[in-house]
Protein backbone atom coordinates (compact mmCIF):
# COMPACT_ATOMS: atom_id res chain seq x y z
CA UNK A 1 0.00 0.00 0.00
CA UNK A 2 2.81 2.36 0.95
CA UNK A 3 4.57 1.57 -2.32
CA UNK A 4 1.38 2.31 -4.28
CA UNK A 5 0.98 5.60 -2.45
CA UNK A 6 4.56 6.60 -3.28
CA UNK A 7 4.00 5.68 -6.92
CA UNK A 8 0.77 7.66 -7.06
CA UNK A 9 2.43 10.67 -5.41
CA UNK A 10 5.37 10.49 -7.80
CA UNK A 11 3.00 10.26 -10.79
CA UNK A 12 0.99 13.22 -9.56
CA UNK A 13 4.12 15.29 -9.04
CA UNK A 14 5.39 14.31 -12.48
CA UNK A 15 2.09 15.30 -14.07
CA UNK A 16 2.13 18.58 -12.15
CA UNK A 17 5.70 19.24 -13.27
CA UNK A 18 4.71 18.59 -16.89
CA UNK A 19 1.79 20.98 -16.53
CA UNK A 20 4.01 23.65 -14.99
CA UNK A 21 6.53 23.08 -17.80
CA UNK A 22 3.80 23.46 -20.39
CA UNK A 23 2.60 26.64 -18.71
CA UNK A 24 6.13 28.04 -18.70
CA UNK A 25 6.34 27.49 -22.45
CA UNK A 26 3.35 29.74 -23.03
CA UNK A 27 5.49 32.86 -22.63
CA UNK A 28 7.62 33.58 -25.69
CA UNK A 29 9.88 36.56 -26.28
CA UNK A 30 9.52 38.05 -29.76
CA UNK A 31 11.59 40.85 -31.26
CA UNK A 32 8.93 43.34 -30.15
CA UNK A 33 8.16 41.96 -26.70
CA UNK A 34 6.94 38.93 -24.79
CA UNK A 35 3.60 37.26 -25.45
CA UNK A 36 1.69 34.67 -23.46
CA UNK A 37 -0.35 32.05 -25.26
CA UNK A 38 -2.94 29.52 -24.14
CA UNK A 39 -2.51 25.75 -23.82
CA UNK A 40 -5.14 23.95 -25.89
CA UNK A 41 -4.59 20.21 -25.40
CA UNK A 42 -1.22 19.32 -26.95
CA UNK A 43 -0.89 22.74 -28.57
CA UNK A 44 -0.10 26.27 -27.44
CA UNK A 45 -2.02 28.95 -29.35
CA UNK A 46 -0.90 32.58 -29.54
CA UNK A 47 -3.59 34.81 -30.97
CA UNK A 48 -3.67 38.50 -31.78
CA UNK A 49 0.06 39.29 -31.91
CA UNK A 50 0.64 42.64 -33.65
CA UNK A 51 3.12 42.40 -36.52
CA UNK A 52 2.84 46.03 -37.69
CA UNK A 53 1.52 49.33 -36.45
CA UNK A 54 -2.17 50.02 -36.84
CA UNK A 55 -2.63 51.35 -40.42
CA UNK A 56 -4.87 54.20 -39.31
CA UNK A 57 -4.82 57.96 -39.64
CA UNK A 58 -1.68 59.03 -41.48
CA UNK A 59 -0.69 55.35 -41.88
CA UNK A 60 -3.78 54.52 -43.94
CA UNK A 61 -2.61 53.64 -47.46
CA UNK A 62 1.02 53.29 -46.47
CA UNK A 63 3.29 50.28 -46.34
CA UNK A 64 3.01 48.55 -42.94
CA UNK A 65 5.32 50.07 -40.36
CA UNK A 66 7.25 48.12 -37.67
CA UNK A 67 5.27 47.58 -34.51
CA UNK A 68 6.37 49.53 -31.45
CA UNK A 69 8.08 47.40 -28.80
CA UNK A 70 6.23 46.81 -25.54
CA UNK A 71 7.29 46.05 -21.98
CA UNK A 72 5.98 43.24 -19.86
CA UNK A 73 4.04 40.26 -21.19
CA UNK A 74 1.24 40.84 -23.67
CA UNK A 75 -1.67 38.36 -23.46
CA UNK A 76 -2.12 36.52 -26.76
CA UNK A 77 -5.34 34.73 -25.91
CA UNK A 78 -7.81 36.02 -28.51
CA UNK A 79 -7.86 36.96 -32.18
CA UNK A 80 -7.24 40.54 -33.20
CA UNK A 81 -9.96 42.42 -35.10
CA UNK A 82 -10.71 41.45 -38.69
CA UNK A 83 -9.79 44.02 -41.34
CA UNK A 84 -12.52 46.37 -42.54
CA UNK A 85 -14.91 44.75 -45.00
CA UNK A 86 -18.57 44.43 -45.86
CA UNK A 87 -19.44 41.03 -44.34
CA UNK A 88 -20.02 38.12 -46.70
CA UNK A 89 -21.56 34.91 -45.40
CA UNK A 90 -19.04 32.56 -46.98
CA UNK A 91 -15.98 34.65 -46.17
CA UNK A 92 -16.34 35.95 -42.63
CA UNK A 93 -15.85 33.78 -39.54
CA UNK A 94 -18.96 34.99 -37.68
CA UNK A 95 -22.25 36.69 -38.60
CA UNK A 96 -21.01 39.81 -36.83
CA UNK A 97 -17.22 39.97 -37.17
CA UNK A 98 -15.14 42.31 -35.06
CA UNK A 99 -14.00 44.84 -37.67
CA UNK A 100 -11.36 47.55 -37.39
CA UNK A 101 -8.76 49.35 -39.47
CA UNK A 102 -6.41 48.34 -36.66
CA UNK A 103 -6.20 44.74 -37.86
CA UNK A 104 -2.59 43.76 -38.59
CA UNK A 105 -2.36 40.86 -36.16
CA UNK A 106 -1.18 37.27 -36.52
CA UNK A 107 -1.62 33.96 -34.75
CA UNK A 108 0.74 31.08 -34.01
CA UNK A 109 -0.03 27.47 -33.13
CA UNK A 110 2.88 25.32 -31.93
CA UNK A 111 3.25 21.96 -30.17
CA UNK A 112 3.16 22.26 -26.38
CA UNK A 113 6.01 19.77 -25.96
CA UNK A 114 9.00 20.10 -28.27
CA UNK A 115 12.45 18.59 -28.47
CA UNK A 116 14.82 21.34 -27.39
CA UNK A 117 17.11 21.24 -30.42
CA UNK A 118 14.61 20.26 -33.10
CA UNK A 119 13.40 23.04 -35.36
CA UNK A 120 9.92 22.50 -36.76
CA UNK A 121 8.72 23.40 -40.26
CA UNK A 122 6.63 26.56 -40.47
CA UNK A 123 3.49 26.96 -42.57
CA UNK A 124 1.99 30.41 -43.18
CA UNK A 125 -1.67 30.60 -44.19
CA UNK A 126 -3.08 33.37 -46.41
CA UNK A 127 -6.88 33.56 -46.47
CA UNK A 128 -9.05 34.06 -49.52
CA UNK A 129 -12.13 36.16 -50.07
CA UNK A 130 -11.61 37.87 -53.41
CA UNK A 131 -9.41 40.56 -51.83
CA UNK A 132 -12.66 41.99 -50.43
CA UNK A 133 -13.26 39.68 -47.46
CA UNK A 134 -11.53 37.17 -45.24
CA UNK A 135 -9.97 36.83 -41.80
CA UNK A 136 -7.48 34.65 -39.95
CA UNK A 137 -10.06 34.08 -37.20
CA UNK A 138 -12.20 31.69 -39.28
CA UNK A 139 -12.54 28.56 -37.08
CA UNK A 140 -12.00 26.13 -39.97
CA UNK A 141 -8.49 27.56 -40.51
CA UNK A 142 -7.38 26.87 -36.95
CA UNK A 143 -3.79 25.68 -36.84
CA UNK A 144 -4.39 23.10 -34.11
CA UNK A 145 -4.12 19.98 -36.27
CA UNK A 146 -0.99 21.25 -38.00
CA UNK A 147 0.67 21.88 -34.64
CA UNK A 148 -0.38 18.44 -33.41
CA UNK A 149 1.45 17.03 -36.43
CA UNK A 150 4.68 18.86 -35.71
CA UNK A 151 4.23 22.08 -37.70
CA UNK A 152 4.31 25.67 -36.47
CA UNK A 153 1.28 27.22 -38.14
CA UNK A 154 1.02 30.99 -38.61
CA UNK A 155 -1.99 32.91 -39.93
CA UNK A 156 -2.41 36.65 -40.20
CA UNK A 157 -4.70 39.43 -41.36
CA UNK A 158 -4.00 41.63 -44.37
CA UNK A 159 -5.91 44.67 -45.56
CA UNK A 160 -8.66 43.97 -48.10
CA UNK A 161 -10.91 46.02 -50.34
CA UNK A 162 -10.08 49.66 -50.90
CA UNK A 163 -8.06 49.73 -47.65
CA UNK A 164 -5.67 47.14 -49.04
CA UNK A 165 -5.62 48.01 -52.73
CA UNK A 166 -5.86 51.65 -53.71
CA UNK A 167 -4.09 54.04 -56.06
CA UNK A 168 -4.32 57.80 -56.50
CA UNK A 169 -1.90 60.28 -58.12
CA UNK A 170 -1.25 61.84 -54.69
CA UNK A 171 -0.24 58.44 -53.30
CA UNK A 172 2.04 57.81 -56.26
CA UNK A 173 3.78 61.13 -55.68
CA UNK A 174 4.08 60.53 -51.94
CA UNK A 175 5.65 57.10 -52.47
CA UNK A 176 8.47 58.68 -54.49
CA UNK A 177 9.48 55.36 -56.01
CA UNK A 178 8.81 53.16 -52.96
CA UNK A 179 6.31 50.26 -53.24
CA UNK A 180 2.73 51.48 -52.95
CA UNK A 181 -0.87 50.67 -53.86
CA UNK A 182 -1.01 46.92 -53.29
CA UNK A 183 -0.89 47.39 -49.54
CA UNK A 184 -2.50 44.02 -48.82
CA UNK A 185 0.47 42.26 -50.42
CA UNK A 186 2.87 44.51 -48.50
CA UNK A 187 1.07 43.39 -45.31
CA UNK A 188 1.72 39.78 -46.32
CA UNK A 189 5.42 40.50 -46.88
CA UNK A 190 5.59 42.22 -43.47
CA UNK A 191 4.03 39.15 -41.83
CA UNK A 192 6.57 36.89 -43.55
CA UNK A 193 9.40 39.12 -42.32
CA UNK A 194 7.97 38.77 -38.81
CA UNK A 195 8.00 34.98 -39.25
CA UNK A 196 11.64 35.05 -40.36
CA UNK A 197 12.60 37.06 -37.28
CA UNK A 198 10.46 35.26 -34.71
CA UNK A 199 9.71 31.70 -35.87
CA UNK A 200 12.62 30.23 -33.89
CA UNK A 201 11.19 31.59 -30.62
CA UNK A 202 8.12 29.39 -31.19
CA UNK A 203 10.19 26.33 -32.10
CA UNK A 204 9.96 26.95 -35.84
CA UNK A 205 12.66 26.81 -38.49
CA UNK A 206 12.92 30.16 -40.34
CA UNK A 207 14.79 28.31 -43.09
CA UNK A 208 11.87 25.96 -43.76
CA UNK A 209 8.79 28.11 -44.37
CA UNK A 210 5.89 27.09 -46.62
CA UNK A 211 3.30 29.66 -47.67
CA UNK A 212 -0.15 28.49 -48.71
CA UNK A 213 -3.46 30.12 -49.49
CA UNK A 214 -6.83 29.69 -51.17
CA UNK A 215 -8.55 31.79 -53.85
CA UNK A 216 -7.27 35.36 -53.34
CA UNK A 217 -4.84 33.77 -50.89
CA UNK A 218 -3.66 31.49 -53.70
CA UNK A 219 -3.36 34.50 -56.01
CA UNK A 220 -1.31 36.10 -53.24
CA UNK A 221 0.99 33.08 -53.10
CA UNK A 222 1.54 33.50 -56.85
CA UNK A 223 2.25 37.20 -56.34
CA UNK A 224 4.69 36.53 -53.49
CA UNK A 225 6.46 33.82 -55.48
CA UNK A 226 7.03 36.22 -58.37
CA UNK A 227 8.06 39.43 -56.59
CA UNK A 228 11.68 40.07 -55.58
CA UNK A 229 10.35 41.90 -52.51
CA UNK A 230 9.60 38.52 -50.91
CA UNK A 231 12.83 36.75 -51.88
CA UNK A 232 14.24 34.56 -49.11
CA UNK A 233 11.15 34.79 -46.90
CA UNK A 234 9.80 31.31 -47.75
CA UNK A 235 11.02 28.08 -49.29
CA UNK A 236 7.95 26.23 -50.59
CA UNK A 237 4.56 27.35 -51.86
CA UNK A 238 1.05 25.90 -52.17
CA UNK A 239 -1.52 27.55 -54.45
CA UNK A 240 -5.12 26.46 -53.84
CA UNK A 241 -7.44 27.75 -56.58
CA UNK A 242 -5.25 30.76 -57.20
CA UNK A 243 -5.15 30.65 -61.00
CA UNK A 244 -1.91 31.71 -62.62
CA UNK A 245 -2.59 33.92 -65.60
CA UNK A 246 -4.12 37.39 -65.42
CA UNK A 247 -6.04 37.99 -62.19
CA UNK A 248 -9.72 37.82 -63.17
CA UNK A 249 -8.74 38.35 -66.82
CA UNK A 250 -6.72 41.52 -66.43
CA UNK A 251 -3.82 43.19 -64.67
CA UNK A 252 -4.68 46.90 -64.44
CA UNK A 253 -1.93 49.43 -64.98
CA UNK A 254 -1.06 52.07 -62.40
CA UNK A 255 -2.78 54.68 -64.57
CA UNK A 256 -5.98 52.62 -64.65
CA UNK A 257 -5.86 52.08 -60.90
CA UNK A 258 -5.26 55.80 -60.34
CA UNK A 259 -8.29 56.60 -62.49
CA UNK A 260 -10.43 54.46 -60.17
CA UNK A 261 -8.91 56.29 -57.21
CA UNK A 262 -9.60 59.74 -58.65
CA UNK A 263 -13.20 58.76 -59.38
CA UNK A 264 -13.62 57.46 -55.82
CA UNK A 265 -12.09 60.63 -54.37
CA UNK A 266 -14.33 62.88 -56.47
CA UNK A 267 -17.41 60.91 -55.40
CA UNK A 268 -16.44 61.69 -51.82
CA UNK A 269 -15.84 65.38 -52.38
CA UNK A 270 -12.05 65.22 -52.67
CA UNK A 271 -10.45 67.01 -55.63
CA UNK A 272 -6.83 67.53 -56.58
CA UNK A 273 -3.70 65.40 -56.56
CA UNK A 274 -1.66 67.10 -53.84
CA UNK A 275 -0.90 66.42 -50.18
CA UNK A 276 -4.05 68.28 -49.14
CA UNK A 277 -6.18 65.84 -51.15
CA UNK A 278 -4.36 62.90 -49.58
CA UNK A 279 -4.97 64.25 -46.10
CA UNK A 280 -8.67 64.56 -46.91
CA UNK A 281 -8.78 60.98 -48.25
CA UNK A 282 -7.13 59.62 -45.12
CA UNK A 283 -9.64 61.51 -43.00
CA UNK A 284 -12.63 59.81 -44.65
CA UNK A 285 -14.62 57.56 -42.31
CA UNK A 286 -14.29 53.82 -42.91
CA UNK A 287 -17.85 53.54 -44.25
CA UNK A 288 -17.31 55.50 -47.47
CA UNK A 289 -14.00 53.71 -48.08
CA UNK A 290 -15.77 50.34 -47.87
CA UNK A 291 -18.73 51.46 -49.96
CA UNK A 292 -19.18 49.50 -53.20
CA UNK A 293 -16.57 46.84 -52.37
CA UNK A 294 -18.12 43.40 -51.97
CA UNK A 295 -17.63 39.89 -53.33
CA UNK A 296 -20.33 40.65 -55.91
CA UNK A 297 -19.44 44.25 -56.76
CA UNK A 298 -15.71 44.77 -57.24
CA UNK A 299 -15.56 48.57 -57.44
CA UNK A 300 -11.79 48.75 -56.91
CA UNK A 301 -8.53 47.47 -58.44
CA UNK A 302 -6.75 44.66 -56.58
CA UNK A 303 -3.32 43.65 -57.80
CA UNK A 304 -2.61 46.37 -60.30
CA UNK A 305 0.81 46.56 -61.95
CA UNK A 306 2.53 48.99 -59.59
CA UNK A 307 5.99 48.22 -60.98
CA UNK A 308 7.51 46.64 -57.87
CA UNK A 309 5.08 44.43 -55.98
CA UNK A 310 3.22 43.38 -59.13
CA UNK A 311 5.19 43.96 -62.30
CA UNK A 312 3.26 42.03 -64.94
CA UNK A 313 0.93 39.07 -65.48
CA UNK A 314 1.65 36.15 -63.13
CA UNK A 315 2.63 33.65 -65.82
CA UNK A 316 4.98 36.14 -67.47
CA UNK A 317 6.64 36.76 -64.11
CA UNK A 318 7.06 33.00 -63.55
CA UNK A 319 8.65 32.65 -66.98
CA UNK A 320 11.09 35.47 -66.22
CA UNK A 321 12.09 34.07 -62.79
CA UNK A 322 11.31 37.39 -61.13
CA UNK A 323 10.91 35.96 -57.64
CA UNK A 324 12.07 32.84 -55.81
CA UNK A 325 12.03 29.55 -57.68
CA UNK A 326 10.63 27.16 -55.05
CA UNK A 327 8.98 23.71 -54.96
CA UNK A 328 5.23 24.04 -55.33
CA UNK A 329 1.86 22.36 -54.97
CA UNK A 330 -0.78 23.94 -57.21
CA UNK A 331 -4.29 23.01 -58.30
CA UNK A 332 -7.98 23.58 -57.83
CA UNK A 333 -11.36 21.96 -57.29
CA UNK A 334 -13.41 20.05 -59.82
CA UNK A 335 -16.31 22.51 -59.49
CA UNK A 336 -14.32 25.69 -58.81
CA UNK A 337 -17.28 27.71 -60.02
CA UNK A 338 -18.13 31.32 -59.30
CA UNK A 339 -20.70 31.73 -62.08
CA UNK A 340 -23.95 33.57 -61.45
CA UNK A 341 -25.38 33.96 -64.96
CA UNK A 342 -28.75 32.67 -66.10
CA UNK A 343 -28.47 32.06 -69.85
CA UNK A 344 -26.26 30.15 -72.27
CA UNK A 345 -24.75 33.28 -73.79
CA UNK A 346 -23.42 34.25 -70.38
CA UNK A 347 -22.24 30.70 -69.73
CA UNK A 348 -20.23 30.50 -72.95
CA UNK A 349 -19.10 34.16 -72.89
CA UNK A 350 -15.46 33.45 -71.84
CA UNK A 351 -15.14 31.13 -74.86
CA UNK A 352 -17.59 32.90 -77.19
CA UNK A 353 -15.32 32.89 -80.28
CA UNK A 354 -14.97 29.09 -80.04
CA UNK A 355 -18.48 28.37 -78.72
CA UNK A 356 -19.18 25.53 -81.16
CA UNK A 357 -16.02 23.73 -80.13
CA UNK A 358 -16.69 24.49 -76.46
CA UNK A 359 -20.13 22.92 -76.66
CA UNK A 360 -18.53 19.64 -77.75
CA UNK A 361 -16.47 19.37 -74.55
CA UNK A 362 -18.77 21.08 -72.04
CA UNK A 363 -22.14 19.76 -73.21
CA UNK A 364 -21.58 16.92 -75.72
CA UNK A 365 -25.04 15.42 -75.12
CA UNK A 366 -26.87 18.74 -74.98
CA UNK A 367 -28.23 17.99 -71.51
CA UNK A 368 -26.12 20.12 -69.16
CA UNK A 369 -27.85 23.08 -67.52
CA UNK A 370 -26.70 26.68 -67.73
CA UNK A 371 -25.25 26.75 -64.20
CA UNK A 372 -23.14 23.66 -64.83
CA UNK A 373 -21.79 24.87 -68.20
CA UNK A 374 -21.08 28.36 -66.88
CA UNK A 375 -19.53 26.99 -63.70
CA UNK A 376 -17.26 24.58 -65.54
CA UNK A 377 -16.11 27.22 -68.03
CA UNK A 378 -15.46 29.73 -65.24
CA UNK A 379 -13.49 27.15 -63.26
CA UNK A 380 -11.41 26.10 -66.24
CA UNK A 381 -10.60 29.59 -67.52
CA UNK A 382 -9.93 31.24 -64.14
CA UNK A 383 -8.49 28.46 -61.97
CA UNK A 384 -7.83 25.04 -63.49
CA UNK A 385 -6.13 25.70 -66.83
CA UNK A 386 -4.06 28.56 -65.35
CA UNK A 387 -2.89 26.19 -62.57
CA UNK A 388 -1.79 23.64 -65.16
CA UNK A 389 -0.12 26.45 -67.12
CA UNK A 390 1.95 27.48 -64.09
CA UNK A 391 2.77 23.84 -63.27
CA UNK A 392 4.21 23.44 -66.76
CA UNK A 393 6.29 26.61 -66.42
CA UNK A 394 7.67 25.58 -63.01
CA UNK A 395 8.40 22.04 -64.22
CA UNK A 396 10.23 23.45 -67.22
CA UNK A 397 12.37 25.54 -64.86
CA UNK A 398 13.53 22.37 -63.12
CA UNK A 399 11.78 22.74 -59.78
CA UNK A 400 9.42 20.02 -58.47
CA UNK A 401 5.77 20.97 -58.83
CA UNK A 402 2.78 18.87 -57.80
CA UNK A 403 -0.52 19.39 -59.64
CA UNK A 404 -3.78 18.36 -57.97
CA UNK A 405 -7.55 18.35 -58.41
CA UNK A 406 -9.67 18.25 -55.26
CA UNK A 407 -12.97 16.52 -56.04
CA UNK A 408 -14.23 15.27 -52.69
CA UNK A 409 -17.74 16.21 -51.61
CA UNK A 410 -18.97 15.39 -48.09
CA UNK A 411 -21.31 12.41 -48.22
CA UNK A 412 -24.42 14.29 -47.10
CA UNK A 413 -23.99 16.88 -49.86
CA UNK A 414 -23.43 14.59 -52.84
CA UNK A 415 -27.01 14.75 -54.07
CA UNK A 416 -26.89 18.57 -53.90
CA UNK A 417 -23.53 19.43 -55.45
CA UNK A 418 -22.03 18.49 -58.85
CA UNK A 419 -18.50 18.59 -57.42
CA UNK A 420 -16.23 20.23 -54.85
CA UNK A 421 -17.07 23.97 -54.80
CA UNK A 422 -14.57 26.79 -54.70
CA UNK A 423 -12.74 26.86 -51.36
CA UNK A 424 -14.38 23.69 -50.03
CA UNK A 425 -11.00 21.95 -49.72
CA UNK A 426 -9.81 24.32 -46.98
CA UNK A 427 -11.32 22.49 -43.96
CA UNK A 428 -9.92 19.25 -45.42
CA UNK A 429 -6.46 20.81 -45.64
CA UNK A 430 -6.73 21.97 -42.02
CA UNK A 431 -8.49 18.74 -40.97
CA UNK A 432 -11.27 20.79 -39.37
CA UNK A 433 -14.24 19.44 -41.32
CA UNK A 434 -15.99 18.49 -38.10
CA UNK A 435 -16.15 22.19 -37.19
CA UNK A 436 -17.76 23.04 -40.52
CA UNK A 437 -20.03 20.06 -41.14
CA UNK A 438 -20.71 19.05 -37.54
CA UNK A 439 -22.62 15.82 -36.90
CA UNK A 440 -23.06 15.27 -40.64
CA UNK A 441 -19.35 14.48 -40.92
CA UNK A 442 -18.74 10.80 -41.72
CA UNK A 443 -15.74 8.49 -41.37
CA UNK A 444 -15.14 8.75 -45.13
CA UNK A 445 -15.16 12.55 -44.86
CA UNK A 446 -12.61 12.36 -42.06
CA UNK A 447 -10.45 9.98 -44.07
CA UNK A 448 -10.44 12.42 -47.02
CA UNK A 449 -9.43 15.21 -44.67
CA UNK A 450 -6.65 13.10 -43.21
CA UNK A 451 -5.07 12.25 -46.57
CA UNK A 452 -5.31 15.87 -47.79
CA UNK A 453 -3.87 17.23 -44.55
CA UNK A 454 -1.07 14.64 -44.56
CA UNK A 455 0.03 15.64 -48.07
CA UNK A 456 0.25 19.30 -47.07
CA UNK A 457 2.11 18.49 -43.83
CA UNK A 458 4.66 16.18 -45.44
CA UNK A 459 5.33 18.70 -48.21
CA UNK A 460 6.05 21.36 -45.59
CA UNK A 461 8.37 19.01 -43.70
CA UNK A 462 10.33 17.46 -46.57
CA UNK A 463 9.33 19.03 -49.88
CA UNK A 464 7.90 15.65 -50.98
CA UNK A 465 4.14 15.18 -50.39
CA UNK A 466 3.31 11.79 -48.88
CA UNK A 467 0.22 10.32 -47.19
CA UNK A 468 -0.14 6.89 -45.64
CA UNK A 469 -3.42 6.37 -47.49
CA UNK A 470 -2.24 7.89 -50.76
CA UNK A 471 1.43 7.08 -51.07
CA UNK A 472 4.17 9.26 -52.54
CA UNK A 473 2.91 11.98 -54.85
CA UNK A 474 5.20 12.27 -57.87
CA UNK A 475 6.20 15.62 -59.41
CA UNK A 476 4.07 16.75 -62.33
CA UNK A 477 5.30 15.67 -65.77
CA UNK A 478 3.72 17.73 -68.59
CA UNK A 479 4.33 14.89 -71.03
CA UNK A 480 2.10 12.44 -69.15
CA UNK A 481 -0.23 15.12 -67.70
CA UNK A 482 -1.03 12.94 -64.69
CA UNK A 483 -2.36 14.78 -61.67
CA UNK A 484 -3.22 13.90 -58.08
CA UNK A 485 -6.98 13.53 -57.72
CA UNK A 486 -8.58 13.45 -54.27
CA UNK A 487 -12.17 12.22 -54.52
CA UNK A 488 -14.62 9.72 -53.08
CA UNK A 489 -12.43 6.82 -54.21
CA UNK A 490 -9.41 8.12 -52.32
CA UNK A 491 -6.22 9.84 -53.49
CA UNK A 492 -4.38 8.68 -56.60
CA UNK A 493 -2.45 9.99 -59.57
CA UNK A 494 -4.29 9.61 -62.83
CA UNK A 495 -4.79 11.13 -66.27
CA UNK A 496 -6.52 14.50 -65.97
CA UNK A 497 -10.24 13.85 -66.58
CA UNK A 498 -10.63 17.47 -67.74
CA UNK A 499 -7.78 17.40 -70.25
CA UNK A 500 -9.94 18.03 -73.34
CA UNK A 501 -11.56 21.03 -71.66
CA UNK A 502 -8.28 22.52 -70.48
CA UNK A 503 -6.61 21.95 -73.85
CA UNK A 504 -9.38 23.97 -75.50
CA UNK A 505 -9.00 26.79 -72.96
CA UNK A 506 -5.23 26.77 -73.46
CA UNK A 507 -5.50 26.96 -77.26
CA UNK A 508 -8.06 29.76 -77.09
CA UNK A 509 -6.08 31.75 -74.48
CA UNK A 510 -2.81 31.48 -76.38
CA UNK A 511 -4.48 32.42 -79.66
CA UNK A 512 -6.13 35.43 -78.03
CA UNK A 513 -2.76 36.61 -76.70
CA UNK A 514 -1.14 36.65 -80.13
CA UNK A 515 -4.15 38.03 -82.02
CA UNK A 516 -3.59 41.51 -83.51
Amino acid sequence: MKKLLIMATTLALGTQAMAVGAMAQTVVKTHSGSVKGVVEGQVVAYKGIPFAQAPVGDLRWRAPQPVAAWKGVKPADHFGPDCMQIPHKSATPTPEPNLSEDCLYLNVWTPAQQAKKKKLPVMVWIYGGGFTNGASSWPASSGTRFAEDGVVLVSFNYRVGRFGFFAHPALTQEAAGAPFGNYGILDQIAALKWVKENAAAFGGDPDNVTIFGVSAGGVSVNALTTTPLANGLFHKAIVQSGGGREWMGRTPTTAQAEAYGVEFARANGVEGHDAKALTALRALPAGPVMNGVTMMSRDFTPLFADGQIVRRAIDAAYKMDEGDRVPMIIGGNDFDALFFGNDLDQAYAPLAPVRAEAKKVYDPEGKANVARIGGDIFADTVFLEPARHIARIVADKGKPVYLYRFAYVPEYLRDKLPGAPHGSETPFVFDTIGLLHGPMTTDKDRAAAQVTHDYWVSFAKTGVPFAANGGVWKPYDPASDKIMVIDASGASERADPFRARLDLVERFTNAAKVAP
